[in-house]
């Protein structure tokens, strides 16, 4: 029996280290007017090139529910260097906004029920894709937006804050959003 209580703890460690792997959502920003920016994070200690990369998405009530309706790719040649964040922007987001955004030439931005994923792979070269993480769902209109960590319609007029201890990110569609502040991975805080 202790053998299997220590292989069940080194089954574990692999499973946690390679969650940390991955790169997640770690703010997002919905504001008044265009003041709207998705934050990704890279917590591993190596930079991540973000060929191969993309953030997909629908608008309002999808075409086609469970699957995205825009596959946005990332600049050519852009990356996250270790324990740094890489800012997507609305390019008519205020200076405050800008100042920090990497990359601002992405114009059907959230409009409180569009669902993002982040996503390695790329659909369009016909190899799939793997969700890494999920803001929302492709699933469906979730009306004036969806409830985070007990926050009615949190997507709305809201920021949010991924939690600072986590990881990694949630690959089940609404997984992160949680239906109360313990048990969301998330922090709804006021627009900005």
């Amino acid at each position: 029996i202790p053998c299997l209580s220590v292989l069940l703890l080194a089954l574990v460690a692999v499973n946690v280290q390679a969650q940390d792997k991955s790169l997640f959502f770690s703010q997002y920003i919905e504001g008044s007017s265009n003041n709207k920016a998705l934050e990704i994070y890279n917590p591993t200690q190596d930079t991540v090139f973000l060929d191969g990369w993309a953030f997909p998405n629908v608008s309002n009530a999808p075409s086609t529910a469970g699957e995205y309706e825009y596959w946005n790719n990332f600049p050519e040649g852009a990356f996250i260097a270790p324990g740094e964040a890489y800012v997507l922007a609305h390019p008519e987001a205020d200076q405050a906004i800008l100042d920090s955004a990497y990359y601002t030439g992405f114009k059907v931005f959230s409009n409180v029920d569009d669902g993002f994923a982040l996503v390695k792979g790329d659909s369009a070269a016909g190899v799939g894709f793997e969700v890494i993480d999920w803001l929302g769902s492709w699933d469906g209109d979730p009306g004036s937006g969806w409830d985070v960590a007990g926050v009615s319609a949190a997507t709305k007029d809201h920021t949010l804050v991924r939690k600072s201890y986590w990881q990694s990110g949630n690959s089940t569609p609404l997984g992160s959003f949680g239906t109360t502040a313990f048990n969301s991975e998330w922090i709804v805080l006021e627009k900005k």
